[in-house]
């Protein structure tokens, strides 16, 4: 989705102004993970009354610890996010999985009719969808139902990833006194401050009256809505979407609601009105350690990467990754065939039909190489694979907007939800096992017989792969 046709013009665009402005970098991992103390103290988590004591952090990572097989996910990977994030682990919460669009905005609208105090909402696409329920609503009659009652939405969105979405959708709302602010305007004229279309907010946030919040890949559209792509360059004119999200009860919804008021206030929106975003906390909803990870444009540390290249460093026993736009770079490649070569067992679903050939492409460039080292490759069938999930030792999970790409990594304001569970590793686990099923495998020596033009065309591809 984020490689529609009418986004190839503002990416090819943005290329430019990156080329002009020079090239984004990513930090080396490896020295941030040297840098992290090997008599690493208790880790700080937050709880619904404060920090833990630094005795009641460590008894809660050990007890976890003790629920799957030794692991050194835990321990390590906290150490170095904790080093490089000021976002603390948070205890207390209830996780829900929200496996593709129906169930997702089913979920969404729900909380968003329950509204009280306020709906943040911030998205890369956005569309009036309507709801699945014999209703029929609309996205944009709800929204402005809520802000009549009383009930203040503000809205942030994507300008090139929202491009197409009619300017009368947006003066509907502003007209009904909901707050939009556009991200990094297409137009010059109407940038604050410097004009940077390169960056673009991938993320995928709701949050409401700063008691839930949903994340993921899944964008506001009507691609999702009716589970139909009616892409008519597919083999097939129309193929359901296959994503991935949560909704968060809890202390971490404080995160969410962080993120997004700073981006708002980076983005010069209008001042928003005084509401309750960060409301006490009675009691706790769930069990699951959560962690929200968030990077932004001109971050020399890009936290999502060192999320991604960290865990899978630290992987001891299982690493299932999906993702949609799978073109990694060196240090993901290094990390992905280092942990094969130490035993560790790496499956990697990647999608069979896609929207971007280019992406596709380069990302097979380094097919050759993952399989030479013990990495199971494989592509899933009858869907349009838009989900960027990994789980690691059956107690690690992260559900996010960030895919496997320089772009994400080194550009785009992204978010992931990290999860410390293992009720919730487990259905992972299973909706990783049920992907997989209906996957077909890419074997080495199969790959290694596709033809000569497929292997001129990754070639070719990877030239590009810093800008995908």
């Amino acid at each position: 989705m984020k490689r529609a046709r009418y986004f190839f013009f503002f990416f090819l665009l943005g290329a430019l102004v990156t080329l002009v402005g020079g090239c984004a970098t990513l930090p080396n991992v490896s020295e941030v993970i040297d840098e992290v103390p090997t008599t690493q103290g208790a880790p700080q988590i937050a709880s619904i009354k404060g920090l833990l004591s630094p005795q009641k952090s460590k008894a809660l990572v050990e007890r976890l610890q003790r629920s799957v097989d030794p692991t050194d996910i835990l321990q390590r990977y906290v150490a170095v996010i904790e080093s490089v994030s000021e976002s603390p682990l948070t205890k207390g919460n209830k996780v829900t999985l929200l496996v593709d669009g129906p169930a997702t905005y089913a979920a969404m609208f729900k909380a968003i009719q329950n509204a009280k105090d306020h709906i943040n909402l911030e998205t890369f696409i956005i569309e009036d969808i309507i709801t699945n329920d014999a209703t029929r609503l609309k996205l944009a009659d709800l929204l402005l139902q809520k802000q009549a009652e009383g009930v203040q939405v503000n809205l942030l969105y994507d300008s090139v990833g929202s491009y197409s979405t009619p300017v009368s959708f947006f003066q509907r709302l502003r007209d009904g006194e909901i707050q939009v602010a556009e991200f990094n305007p297409v137009n010059p004229l109407k940038a604050r401050g410097k004009w940077r279309l390169a960056k673009l907010d991938h993320r995928k946030i709701l949050i409401v009256d700063g008691k839930v919040a949903f994340t993921g890949g899944i964008n506001i559209s009507h691609f999702y809505s009716s589970g139909l792509s009616g892409r008519k360059e597919h083999t097939q004119a129309q193929i359901p979407w296959r994503d991935t999200d949560v909704q968060i009860e809890g202390p971490a919804v404080a995160e969410f609601q962080k993120l997004f008021l700073d981006t708002w206030q980076r983005q010069q929106g209008a001042k928003l009105s005084k509401r309750n975003h960060f409301p006490d906390l009675t009691k706790e909803k769930g069990n699951a350690l959560v962690g929200v990870v968030g990077s932004s444009p001109g971050e020399a540390n890009r936290m999502t990467f060192i999320l991604y290249v960290s865990a899978i460093t630290f992987a001891t026993n299982s690493l299932y990754m999906t993702n949609a736009y799978f073109v990694p770079d060196p240090q993901t490649v290094a990390a992905l065939t280092d942990a094969a070569k130490r035993g560790v067992d790496v499956k990697i679903i990647l999608p069979g039909t896609t929207d971007s050939s280019l992406a596709q492409y380069a990302g097979q460039y380094f097919y050759s190489g993952l399989l030479k080292s013990g990495v199971k490759l494989y592509r899933r069938h009858n869907v349009l694979l838009h989900a960027k999930t990994l789980v690691i030792d059956g107690i690690w999970a992260t559900v996010g907007s960030t895919n496997m790409d320089f772009w994400s990594f080194s550009t785009n304001d992204e978010v992931n939800a990290v999860i410390l569970n293992r009720e919730f590793a487990i259905e992972m686990d299973k909706l990783f096992a049920a992907d997989l099923a209906a996957s077909g495998e890419i074997r080495r020596e199969e790959w290694e017989k596709r033809p000569l033009l497929s292997k001129i065309r990754e070639r070719f591809a990877h030239l590009f792969s810093r800008w995908l």
